[in-house]
Formats: C-alpha cells, sequence, structure tokens
C-alpha cells in the first residue's frame, strides 16, 4: 500500500476555487517601474489605491520609477567601517600620540614599583 494522503493537492476545508464562488476582484491598474539597469516591473493596484513613486526590482533589488528615461539612482551603500576607522575619524595623529605617550608612562611607572 502507498502511503499518502487521498486529498492531495488541496487544503482542508476548501472549496471549489473561481470568481463566481469568491466574488468580483476589486478593479486594477498596471502601472510600469524601470529600474537603473533596465529591467521593468509591472505591478498592480487597487483602482482607488494610492501608487508609489518608487517600487524596487524584483530582479536587481535597486529602486525604479515610472520614468523610463530617467530611473532613479542607486542609493548610495556605506562601507564597513572598523573600530579603528571610527577612532581616526575622531582624533587627529597628534592626539593619538599624545595617548600613547600617556599609557607607555603609565606602564613604566607600574613596572618600576
Amino acid at each position: 500500500m502507498v502511503g499518502g494522503n487521498a486529498i492531495r493537492g488541496t487544503r482542508v476545508g476548501a472549496g471549489p476555487s473561481g470568481e463566481s464562488e469568491r466574488g468580483e476582484s476589486a478593479p486594477r491598474r498596471r502601472i510600469s517601474y524601470w529600474c537603473a539597469n533596465g529591467h521593468e516591473s509591472r505591478p498592480s493596484f487597487s483602482m482607488d489605491a494610492e501608487v508609489p513613486e518608487e517600487w524596487d526590482c524584483p530582479r536587481c533589488g535597486l529602486p525604479g520609477g515610472q520614468d523610463a528615461k530617467n530611473p532613479p539612482a542607486a542609493p548610495r551603500t556605506e562601507p564597513y567601517k572598523t573600530h579603528l576607522a571610527y577612532v581616526k575619524e575622531r582624533r587627529s595623529d597628534a592626539d593619538g600620540e599624545a595617548i600613547l605617550a600617556e599609557a607607555l608612562e603609565r606602564l613604566r611607572q607600574r613596572r618600576q614599583i
């Protein structure tokens, strides 16, 4: 005997599918968006819904606009910064040398005791 479910391909409680069973769908409109790579996506919106100015491209993830000749620019992503890079932004080389000299002096005093 083959193991399996006799109700294959449906879920429990699922009725017949079709427009007449679910009611009429809301009127829709399709809007075209183009990304910087030239991909076109056409999501559908309800007629009374507010249409966004930008839509993320499902192929490459870049933002897309409604003007095919002038798509929005790709967002600029900041590279990962190390702890040292943040410290160098806050302190000058002279500050670093002063802090190092102070730390070395404390270390030398501890060793003499």
